[in-house]
């Protein structure tokens, strides 16, 4: 039921709708806690989709874990990521190729826009090591 919510709230605030309602029904869930059961899914996705595809949902996952994050963003972030990762979509993949792969698009860059000024260095630090344990340390050529 959170997913749901969670994704109504995400498309209404897309279309500029009002979601009080949808956010009041969320507002004393534990949603630090939901986000680490997503978090168990999300790495097998991140091994499949690679390194770079993995990047924002990881800023989005320690986003969301930091204790200043509002509800609202937390529940967009939960929901972009909960998107992302299960086989559920409006436009479906398998049907529509691209169209099904800009749905998921879209909402990661809504939610992006929303959040990217709480990505903080600390934040980004903790995604790196994050991948390095996931897929090895990515090293770069300093001077080429």
């Amino acid at each position: 039921m959170l997913i749901t919510i969670s994704l109504l709230i995400l498309v209404y605030m897309i279309m500029g709708k009002d979601t009080s309602k949808l956010l009041e029904k969320v507002r004393n869930i534990d949603l630090r806690g939901k986000i680490n059961a997503l978090m168990e899914r999300l790495r097998p996705w991140a091994l499949k989709a690679g390194r770079i595809a993995s990047r924002p949902l990881l800023q989005f996952y320690y986003v969301m874990d930091d204790e200043k994050t509002s509800t609202v963003d937390r529940v967009l972030i939960y929901a972009a990521i909960a998107y992302t990762i299960l086989p559920m979509d409006l436009i479906p993949k398998a049907i529509y190729k691209f169209l099904g792969i800009l749905d998921d698009g879209v909402a990661l860059l809504y939610v992006y826009r929303k959040i990217k000024e709480r990505i903080t260095p600390e934040i980004n630090t903790k995604v790196e090591a994050t991948l390095d344990e996931w897929f090895g340390v990515e090293y770069e050529m300093v001077g080429e």
